[in-house]
């Protein structure tokens, strides 16, 4: 076996990088939760302020839980969660009233901008292993697997 492969993580370098990118997740996930607990947030639903918020389009319910790589469900209960915390509201779409999209409110501005350089900063540091070309290698690499998920569409089944 040759030597940069740990043995335990598996044999296959797809194994490896599996569980190597499960368990960073929840390192990175865990450490960012314990930033925003003063917020009462978790990292789950700032992804889905940043991820309206940052959209072109004020995105449905499904889109934003195909753009998170989460459950239509799972995201719902998330977006609940941020409406009665006044951070989200749900509104019908100006073509179609059958559609409903999400929009962040002023709140949001107002909660995040205070402490957006200070969480930059963080992550700069959580991430400081790796050089900046490496970094940006590494998103290119892992954009790639992502776009090949997205296109696959939904897991199948067990």
């Amino acid at each position: 076996m040759p030597p940069d492969v740990n043995p335990a993580l598996g044999s296959e370098p797809s194994v490896q990088l599996f569980r190597t990118v499960l368990v960073l997740a929840t390192h990175l996930r865990t450490r960012m939760d314990q930033r925003l607990a003063e917020l009462d947030l978790t990292t789950q639903q700032a992804a889905v302020l940043t991820f309206v918020e940052e959209s072109e389009r004020a995105p449905t319910l499904g889109e934003t839980a195909r753009a998170l790589g989460t459950s239509h469900q799972n995201a719902r209960q998330v977006v609940a969660v941020l409406e009665r915390k006044s951070l989200v509201e749900v509104r019908h779409d100006g073509d179609d009233r059958r559609v409903r999209r999400l929009a962040v409110t002023s709140r949001v501005g107002e909660v995040f901008t205070r402490r957006d350089l200070d969480d930059r900063l963080a992550v700069t540091q959580w991430l400081g292993a790796l050089s900046e070309p490496e970094q940006r290698q590494a998103v290119q690499l892992l954009g790639r697997v992502l776009e090949d998920l997205a296109r696959s569409g939904p897991a199948d089944g067990p």
